[in-house]
Formats: structure tokens, C-alpha cells, sequence
């Protein structure tokens, strides 16, 4: 197959298939779509099914009176019972038929209540948005970090592999990825603090609370042309660019534009979309705990697995399908060591990134009137330098001076590991996690370097994907039950027969909530590595995804782009 036919093949086959799924015959009992096929009828002694939510693009009718909460999230509006077999029936039925006539005798008290939930919803929409501008920002950190790790040759072809994975990763993000990971998110995940996002309520894989994959907003049309839908594809998409980025670091140096681009498109439509669906869009995974009374279900408040093991371990798999660098393995085994070239961009770029996780923790509230933004930005940063510390002292000790490449890879190791946990660990935990995490990056850099020899430039694989494993896990042991009662719909009065009581992990009593972490932060890693290397492996034996062994050497700036980073020493060679 020729040069770029393998991306166009890709492509073809995912318009192909995203525009079946949305012209799909309409299913009985399902509201047809605006141009499909008509609602099948429904028998005659069927109950009538309530109306469809619709869109709300201009964002008028999002958020009314029943957004309205107390500070323990409590609603003020009465909701309709609707289970008459309930032996409390009576009682709601009455409490909602008051709240209906005591509504209506005051419409002008109804209309103040609606514009305060719509203003609440308002303040939430634009944390989050800023929140998503932050972590968005985060490109030029990794772009930064990863172009200053390499060799001067290749500098171009990193920056240019960073900017790519923007651009094809958000389109295959918006064609399918949004609709396969948040699609159902309204059956059991609806992110209340935006309104609900009501209309993505179906699963295209599974039901109820097993599902596998979402099923509405394809091209974020129908169902997903909506203001709180956007909301929240604006700060999800930045996530997934996130784990897109997190690959260029382990496969640099070595790997074809073109087999990249294939790489992004893969992971911004299928790998990441569909681990999250099970996670943070309602899916199987997160419903462990209602479904089979699982303690909270498997949890990961900002993505410790979600995004970064996800990435880690999809780089691990490209890196063994790719093979080490040339030169990297000297005839005895022993790695050589490839110095960074430009250490300013990295330490530059590693202070992007803390800054960017400003966003990318706290802003997974999805909301400013979550008051919990501030415990988890303090357990962000002492995290971080807690890691960055433990890893300085490690190399000093194991080589006698202190490594500010590995100093970099520390801070960020921590912030990986405290994703997770961060909204519920103390203070002194998160110093604990980042302690944790700062021995462990080291050790995963020297393992894969020379124990199992998969060749990993940036140290992306340790610190995204052995922390981001340890981050999930962190949370089983060291949740402190202070935030999160009602987490993925368990314990919202009570839990562990504690009123209030939020995720709790091993220390403080939940041994089942560390058992699901553990099972579950291993499984992102086994579905990751897995699934990638069964997919890449089939498209290198197709076309090589490795460049030249001619073109390695003379390294791929100019071969792949046409042109130097520095051109400068090009001239000075001719002179």
C-alpha cells in the first residue's frame, strides 16, 4: 500500500461508519432524529414514554429552578414520584402536589428561582471553559518539554508531531470520539453542575448501567448541538489532546508523519473514547457500585487512567512495535545515553504544564460553586514538588548528582499520580502520593531502559503510564471519605453507615473501593497496551510506521518536513 493510503483507508471507513450510526434505523420507542426515519408505533397497552429531551444550542432554557442547590447539594424543587408501588408513595406524591400549588400561587417567586439556576449554571459554564483554555495551554508545555528532551536533528519533527496531534486527534475527537465516551452520559453521569447535558442518554454498546459505549452526538449534531454539550466537549476534548501528546514523547525520533497521524486518529476516535465512556460517561466500569454493590465504583476524578495511563501505556506499545532508536543499544546491551539539547525548553515547558494542571484538576469539578477547587489545587502542587524532590534526592544518591531532566519527569510524576485521588486525599496524603510517585518514575525510567529495553526518549511511559496506575490505585488507599457522597450514584444519605460519608479508600476502612482501583487501574493498562499493539502491529505489517535507517541518521527534520530548527548550523557546516 503506497505512502499515506493506509491514513486515507483509516478515514474513509470512520466517515463511513459514524454516518451509518447516525442514519441508523430508528429503534421502537425512540424519538426519531430531525430528516430520520419515523417513530415506530407503540403497542396500544403500552405506557406512554415521555417526550425526548430537545437541544438547547442558545443556551436559554439551560439551568431553571431545579439547578437550584443548597451547599450540600440539595435540590429546592420537589421531584415527582413516580414508583406507586413505593411504600412512601403517599407521602411524596402529597410533598410534590404542594410544591406544585405553592409554585403556582407565586409564578414571580418560580421565575426568580429559575434565573438563579440559570445564572448558577452560568458561573460553572464559564469556570469550566477557562479551566478547558488552561489545560489546552498545556500543548505548548508538552511541545516545550518533548522538542528540548531530543537531539538537535529532530527538533522540527517534534514540534511538528505536537502540533499534529492537535489538529487529527480533535477531528477524529468531534466526528465520533465525544459521542462514543459521553453519548449516555445523562443515563447515570449527567454533569448536573452544566445542566445535565439531557439529550446524550443512549448507549450504542450495552444499556442501563453496563454500558460500553455512547451512542448520541456524532459530529456534534442532534443531540450534541447543545450549549451544555459543548461545554463540556470543549474541556473533554483537551483531555484527550492530552493523552495524544503523551505518545510523541516515547515514540519520537524514529516514527513516519503519516504513521502518526494514524496513531492520533486512532486514539482520539476509538482507544480514548471508549475506556472513558466507562469511567466518566456513565459506562460499566463507573456503575460497579450501584450495579453490584462495588463500594463507589471504580473512580477517577480527573483522569490519572482515563487520560494518562491510557496514553502511557498506548506509548509503551508503539515504542515495542517501533524498536529502540539507532545507537541507542551499544553492542553489549548497555543503553547510551541521548543528551537533551536544549534544557531551557524543558524546564520551560514543565512549569507550562504545572500551571496547566491548574485546569486540569480543579476544573474537573465542572463547576466554581464546588467549593472543593481549593483542597485539590493545594493537593495539585504539593503533589508535584513533593515528587520533583523525592526524584532529585533519588538520583543523587543512585549517581551522586541531582538530574534536572529527571527533576521535570519527578514534578510531573506527581501531578500524573494526584489526578486521581486529588479531590479525595488530605494534604499530607497528596505529599505521600507525590513521594510515591517520585520513586517511582525513576525506577520505571531505569527499568524500561535496561531491563526490558523498550527505548522511550521523554520518560513518557514512566510518568504517565506507571503513575498514572499509581494515581488510580492511590485512590482505594488513601480517600479520606470527606467528598464524593452520591459518586457515581452510592451513598448519596448514607455509606459504610455513615451519613455523608464520600469515596473512602483501605485506610479508613474500604477495603472493596482499593480492590476495584487496583483491578481497574490494571485493566486500563492491559486495554490500552493491548489494544494498540494489536491494531499497530497489523497497520506496520502493512507499511513500516519507522522511517529509514538513512533517514534516522541524518535525522527526520528535513527528510519528513523539509527543513532544519536550526538552520544556522546547516550554514555554519557550509562555511
Amino acid at each position: 500500500m503506497g505512502k499515506g493510503k493506509t491514513l486515507k483507508v483509516f478515514v474513509c471507513l470512520s466517515m463511513v461508519i459514524a454516518g451509518t450510526l447516525m442514519m441508523r434505523p430508528v429503534l421502537a420507542g425512540e424519538a426519531a432524529p430531525p430528516g430520520g426515519a419515523p417513530q415506530a408505533a407503540a403497542p396500544p397497552a403500552a405506557a406512554a414514554q415521555p417526550p425526548e429531551p430537545k437541544p438547547d444550542p442558545a443556551g436559554i432554557s439551560t439551568g431553571d429552578k431545579s439547578t437550584v442547590i443548597d451547599a450540600g447539594g440539595n435540590s429546592f424543587v420537589v421531584s415527582e414520584p413516580t414508583d406507586k408501588a413505593a411504600p412512601d408513595y403517599g407521602k411524596k406524591k402529597k410533598d410534590f402536589d404542594e410544591y406544585q400549588a405553592q409554585a403556582a400561587k407565586e409564578p414571580l417567586a418560580a421565575k426568580l428561582a429559575d434565573a438563579v439556576g440559570h445564572a448558577r449554571i452560568a458561573m460553572n459554564f464559564g469556570w469550566t471553559l477557562l479551566t478547558g483554555y488552561l489545560v489546552l495551554f498545556m500543548q505548548a508545555g508538552f511541545a516545550l518539554l518533548t522538542c528540548g528532551l531530543v537531539r538537535k536533528k529532530n527538533a522540527a519533527h517534534l514540534m511538528m508531531l505536537n502540533f499534529a496531534a492537535y489538529v487529527f486527534a480533535f477531528l477524529a475527537y468531534y466526528a465520533v470520539g465525544f459521542a462514543f465516551q459521553f453519548g449516555a452520559v445523562a443515563v447515570n453521569a449527567a454533569p448536573t453542575n452544566l445542566g445535565g447535558t439531557p439529550t446524550l442518554n443512549q448507549f450504542l454498546l450495552g444499556s442501563g448501567q453496563w454500558g460500553f459505549l455512547g451512542g448520541k452526538g456524532f459530529f456534534l449534531s442532534g443531540a450534541g448541538y447543545d450549549a451544555g454539550s459543548n461545554a463540556l466537549t470543549l474541556f473533554e476534548v483537551v483531555f484527550m489532546e492530552t493523552a495524544g501528546y503523551i505518545i510523541v514523547g516515547a515514540i519520537c525520533e524514529r516514527i513516519t508523519f503519516w504513521g502518526f497521524v494514524l496513531c492520533e486518529l486512532f486514539l482520539g476516535a476509538i482507544l480514548y473514547p471508549m475506556f472513558g465512556c466507562w469511567v466518566w460517561g456513565g459506562g460499566w466500569l463507573s456503575q460497579l457500585g450501584a450495579a453490584m454493590n462495588f463500594a463507589h465504583g471504580y473512580v477517577d476524578f480527573a483522569g490519572s487512567t482515563v487520560v494518562h495511563a491510557v496514553g502511557g501505556f498506548c506509548a509503551m506499545a508503539l515504542a515495542v512495535i517501533l524498536g529502540p532508536r539507532l545507537g541507542k543499544y551499544g553492542p553489549d546491551g548497555k543503553p547510551n545515553p541521548f543528551p537533551a539539547h536544549n534544557i531551557a525548553f524543558v524546564v520551560i515547558g514543565t512549569f507550562i504544564l504545572l500551571f496547566g494542571w491548574m485546569g486540569f484538576n480543579p476544573g474537573s469539578t465542572l463547576g466554581s460553586t464546588d467549593l472543593r477547587i481549593s483542597v485539590i489545587a493545594v493537593n495539585t502542587n504539593l503533589a508535584a514538588v513533593a515528587a520533583s524532590a523525592t526524584a532529585m534526592i533519588f538520583w543523587y544518591f543512585v549517581f551522586g548528582k541531582p538530574d534536572i531532566s529527571m527533576a521535570c519527569n519527578g514534578m510531573l510524576a506527581g501531578l500524573v499520580a494526584i489526578t486521581a485521588p486529588c479531590a479525595f486525599v488530605s494534604s499530607n496524603s497528596a505529599v505521600i502520593i507525590g513521594i510515591l510517585a517520585g520513586i517511582l518514575v525513576c525506577l520505571g525510567v531505569l527499568f524500561n531502559e535496561r531491563v526490558i529495553k523498550v527505548d522511550d526518549p521523554c520518560g513518557a511511559i514512566s510518568v504517565h503510564g506507571y503513575c498514572g496506575w499509581l494515581g488510580a490505585v492511590c485512590v482505594g488507599i488513601f480517600a479520606d471519605g470527606t467528598y464524593g457522597a452520591g459518586w457515581n450514584g452510592v451513598g448519596a444519605t448514607t455509606y459504610l453507615g455513615k451519613a455523608g460519608l464520600g469515596v473512602t479508600g483501605l485506610l479508613y476502612g474500604d477495603v472493596r473501593q482499593f480492590l476495584l482501583q487496583l483491578t481497574g487501574a490494571t485493566l486500563c493498562a492491559l486495554y490500552a497496551f493491548g489494544f494498540t499493539y494489536l491494531v499497530f502491529s497489523i497497520v506496520n505489517a502493512v507499511h513500516p510506521l519507522r522511517v529509514s535507517k538513512e533517514v534516522e541518521q541524518e535525522g527526520l527534520d528535513v527528510p519528513e518536513f523539509g527543513m532544519l530548527a536550526y538552520p544556522e548550523d546547516a550554514l555554519s557546516e557550509v562555511k
